[in-house]
């Protein structure tokens, strides 16, 4: 009898204990957890940024001959804007408001933007990429990002929808997607931004649940342009030097000068590294080190303990925005938030890649870090969408105001009632119309034998759960229909 009891107590399952809540909000530990690592990890970035902003610009300020903080000043003045834009974004911009006309309205304006820096735009190191206006520089391929990505969700949801057939998703991917980044690598000779956004389509992609062996297709299709792009162009051509930036053609003073003043940084860094601000690479020695290369200038100020800080801020804000897209409420909102997530980190560690010299230099900033104000301000709005999925996962669904809807009215009986009187309270109680009257166990004194609990008769037997309205399952365009 032992041995029998021990194997059922065996059988028994474990008790399911109670998910972690926040106190204070009451939400679940999977939708404030992440939101709180998101935040952090991104506040600790600009921070970082702040300080090697003024570290590495201060040294051209002065060259300039202006303030030694004239550029921290507009960094802190341009992040300042982003986060404004980030908390209107949150507060009052659901992502389902960019699957409306505000999706056409921010594309709309980001391809124009696109067509005046084309037209009207300053031509630097061989490109036009910047638009003046007045003293404000706009780079609007910073926003074309953000622009391309909420449009390939907009098409992916109204393909899954239904509302697109397969010859008008096709249509509307090749007029609203790749001719505006054609347009824009043409124009801007902007490969790295090409890159990103090729990237950002392949996470919609693959968080959108397409078949893999059309994503396959998509991703040979981006490395064979890559390589086109990289091998077929003389300037990019000149950039392979990364494999050996000392056998350059010119003794390690040509192409790969700016590649060997990185390492060179990286090794006077050492550990620990030679201290905020004392850097000697940034003395004009290594080009761009406020910008592109400002990473390199991290490693040699704080050392690969900095650096590997860096990453892992870069890979905490990964994590937590994964974790937002997987507890977002709808699809729409996992792509969103997943697709913004991971464009960020790959263009940081793209950065990262090209600075170390694991990759040939594409000349994009590392995202809350780099000096530029049109960078700063669209990761900023970039974090607004994906911390207003998060938001939107706090908020109770339908079924749950359904539930919270519901009103439970308690009887009253006197010792003089019985279960008539009792019936005809139940019948005559003002319950407002739309609520149910729910049983209720009252506590009823006996005359002896102490407290008994006696069970109130219910005006309506309340819905089984399998009556119940369900919740509709997805629709997988992917998927072959019955009987086809």
């Amino acid at each position: 009898m032992a041995k029998q009891a021990s194997n059922t107590a065996h059988m028994n399952p474990l008790p399911v204990l109670p998910r972690l809540t926040n106190p204070a909000s009451g939400l679940p530990a999977d939708i404030w957890l992440p939101r709180i690592v998101l935040v952090l990890s991104a506040l600790a970035l600009l921070l970082i940024g702040f300080l090697m902003v003024y570290s590495t610009s201060s040294i051209v300020a002065i060259s300039e001959e202006e303030d030694a903080v004239v550029y921290l000043i507009r960094q802190l003045e341009y992040a300042l804007g982003g986060v404004v834009f980030c908390v209107v974004i949150v507060k009052f911009v659901s992502y389902h408001h960019w699957m409306g006309p505000l999706i056409w309205v921010f594309w709309g304006a980001t391809v124009i933007l696109l067509v005046l820096t084309a037209v009207f735009g300053t031509e630097e190191y061989g490109a036009k990429r910047w638009l003046f206006v007045g003293p404000v520089g706009l780079q609007a391929s910073e926003f074309a990002k953000a622009a391309f990505l909420l449009m390939a969700a907009r098409i992916l949801n109204d393909f899954r929808d239904g509302v697109l057939e397969l010859r008008a998703l096709f249509i509307h991917i090749l007029v609203l997607i790749l001719l505006p980044m054609m347009f824009l690598y043409k124009m801007q000779s902007d490969l790295g931004t090409t890159l990103i956004c090729l990237v950002g389509i392949v996470a919609i992609m693959w968080l959108g649940e397409v078949p893999l062996r059309i994503m396959a297709g998509v991703v040979a299709a981006g490395v064979v342009f890559a390589l086109f792009a990289s091998l077929f162009t003389d300037y990019r051509e000149a950039r392979m030097s990364f494999l050996n930036p000392w056998d350059d053609g010119a003794g390690g003073l040509g192409s790969g000068w700016q590649l060997r003043n990185s390492f060179y940084a990286f090794a006077e860094g050492g550990l620990f590294g030679v201290g905020p601000g004392n850097s000697r690479e940034k003395f004009f020695y290594l080009p761009f080190a406020d910008t592109d290369f400002i990473f390199a200038i991290i490693g040699e100020e704080l050392g690969m303990l900095g650096a590997l800080l860096v990453i892992g801020l870069f890979l905490a804000f990964l994590w937590a925005g994964l974790r937002i897209a997987r507890s977002a409420p709808d699809n729409l909102g996992t792509i969103i938030a997943g697709g913004f997530t991971i464009i960020i980190v790959f263009q940081a560690f793209l950065n990262i890649a090209c600075v170390v010299g694991l990759l040939p230099t594409t000349g994009k900033p590392l995202p809350f870090i780099s000096r530029g104000g049109s960078s700063i301000v669209a990761i900023l709005c970039m974090l607004g969408i994906i911390l207003s999925v998060s938001r939107a996962s706090g908020d109770p669904d339908i079924y749950e105001k359904r539930r919270a809807g519901l009103r439970v009215i308690r009887v009253q009986d006197t010792p003089e009632e019985g279960p008539a009187s009792r019936k005809d309270a139940a019948s005559t109680s003002s319950a407002p119309e739309g609520q149910v009257s729910w049983p209720r166990r009252e506590r009823k004194a006996a005359s002896a034998g102490g407290p008994a609990w006696t069970q109130e008769p219910a005006p309506a037997s309340p819905p089984s759960p399998s009556h119940r309205p369900r919740r509709p399952e997805p629709f997988n365009p992917w998927e072959p229909r019955k009987g086809a």
